[in-house]
């Protein structure tokens, strides 16, 4: 969720851009998540970004520190040892054959924000041969490529750039589209064999993106018979009391054909079997809209994204359990709350089944100061410290990013009684990924190993090895 000023976003997409690029961007729009709120001085933001002291719980061990590899958000290849940092100057492409010594082997420059939530997508043969690696940006406010200046993007409207990203040692620009609805993240409905993507969408709906072909994408249209490109409709992008417009935020999918959007509207499920025409299942209901006395905080602001894991064991009427597959992890941001005690938690769901309506029920929430914990290098106020992305392991450990509070790891395996398992704080951390287990050819499986990365925009990268309960893979 951005949280820049219109003039603290330009400055920021404008660093290296160049003189005449900065002429350009003296009155930029607020993105589609900003209207409602008055985020923090660009002042308070740039004083932030020096060198911070880092101080994790002994059961983190510090593989490697990368300062100058300042991020917003990553993914991992999944047929390759590459990881893609998005930063605000463009795509960085790491080898990750040493996974605590990350290697940079190319970048692609575009001075953009915020793309917040970097999607990676491939395609196969029918031998099983990569064909296509590809990362998409989403452009929510701006962008600028120096060497397609026509093209420069200064609050022109949303848009979705496809970055090659075959040859490593390359990425460039493959196509761009521009689209509808809000891009603040778009994401692939399958990463292997991706054709479908959808956009976070506003109050109006989300888009789906047609990549069948990835020189040409296209935007579908839910309604043909009026004039104009429709978008599809999601209850998660629905108004709340705080955001009173409405927003969608972000998709996330099971590998099960089902899909869950996030939003201030709170959590819907759909299923996506057939990506062009998804059909909803279930909601969070009022409860994740914040309409409930009995549940006050359970979305202040927005549902920021959710993962349902262990989905091919689910078990609707079983005791709610990851083991049993009917929880569901979500993040609520609220981040311009600066009372760490309700700034935005983490949260796991009970779901009750597909085929009623709100049969996603709450279970458990932590806010960061739920959590405990060093206080030093934490600031208690004025601080940006909501729950943010996280990234499950299948130990039960998730990895949660609370901004100014680090990276927080969190025991899920009881969901109604979410604990404390350790921690690395000391800079602004936005995302943090377990890397996967790969096979002998280097493909991905979906287990992770213990190896966790830290995507931090003041500290840089930062890789650590976990000691986790049971045994734990590296490699």
């Amino acid at each position: 969720m951005t949280r820049l000023t219109r003039r603290a976003a330009a400055r920021a997409l404008v660093a290296g851009a160049g003189a005449a690029t900065m002429a350009l961007a003296t009155a930029l729009p607020v993105t589609a998540h900003d209207e409602d709120r008055h985020p923090k001085d660009a002042a308070g933001h740039q004083a932030t970004l020096t060198a911070a002291p880092i101080v994790a719980s002994d059961n983190m061990e510090l593989l490697g520190t990368f300062p100058e590899l300042e991020g917003i958000s990553g993914d991992y290849a999944r047929s390759t040892k590459h990881f893609y940092l998005s930063t605000l100057n463009g795509i960085t492409v790491l080898d990750i054959s040493t996974p605590g010594q990350p290697v940079v082997t190319g970048k692609y420059l575009n001075n953009h924000f915020e793309n917040e939530a970097m999607n990676y997508g491939e395609r196969r043969d029918r031998d099983g041969k990569v064909t296509d690696q590809f990362v998409m940006i989403g452009v929510d406010l701006q962008s600028v490529d120096p060497t397609d200046p026509q093209h420069t993007n200064l609050g022109d409207g949303q848009e979705l750039i496809i970055v090659d990203v075959e040859d490593p040692n390359n990425p460039h620009k493959r196509a761009r589209i521009p689209v509808t609805t809000s891009t603040h993240t778009v994401s692939c409905v399958r990463e292997i064999q991706c054709r479908y993507a959808y956009t976070a969408g506003n109050a109006s709906g989300f888009s789906i993106i047609d990549l069948t072909d990835l020189d040409n994408p296209k935007e579908l249209d839910s309604d043909p018979t009026t004039d104009k490109i429709d978008p599809f409709e999601s209850p998660a992008a629905g108004p709340n009391a705080e955001f009173t417009r409405g927003a969608g935020h972000k998709w996330n999918f099971d590998r099960g054909a089902r899909g869950f959007h996030t939003g201030s509207g709170g959590t819907a499920a759909f299923d996506v079997s057939k990506p062009r025409n998804p059909q909803l299942l279930t909601t969070t209901g009022a409860i994740g809209r914040g309409e409930v006395d009995r549940y006050k905080g359970w979305n202040n602001f927005i549902h920021h994204n959710a993962w349902h894991p262990n989905h091919s064991a689910f078990r609707p009427n079983a005791p709610a359990s990851v083991e049993n597959g009917n929880v569901l992890l979500i993040t609520e941001e609220d981040y311009l709350e600066t009372d760490c005690s309700r700034a935005g938690s983490f949260q796991t769901w009970k779901v009750d089944g597909f085929g009623r309506p709100s049969a996603i029920d709450p279970l458990d929430k932590v806010e960061l100061a739920d959590l405990g914990g060093p206080t030093e290098f934490v600031p208690p106020e004025a601080a940006f410290c909501s729950a943010h992305w996280f990234d499950y392991h299948q130990s039960g450990i998730t990895a949660v990013a609370y901004y100014g509070g680090g990276v927080r790891l969190v025991d899920v395996r009881d969901p109604r009684n979410i604990k404390s398992y350790g921690y690395a704080v000391g800079g602004e951390t936005w995302d943090a990924y377990w890397l996967p287990q790969r096979r002998t050819n280097d493909t991905a499986k979906l287990p992770r190993t213990n190896i966790l990365y830290q995507v931090d925009l003041v500290t840089g990268l930062t890789v650590y090895r976990v000691n986790l309960p049971g045994a734990a893979t590296t490699n």
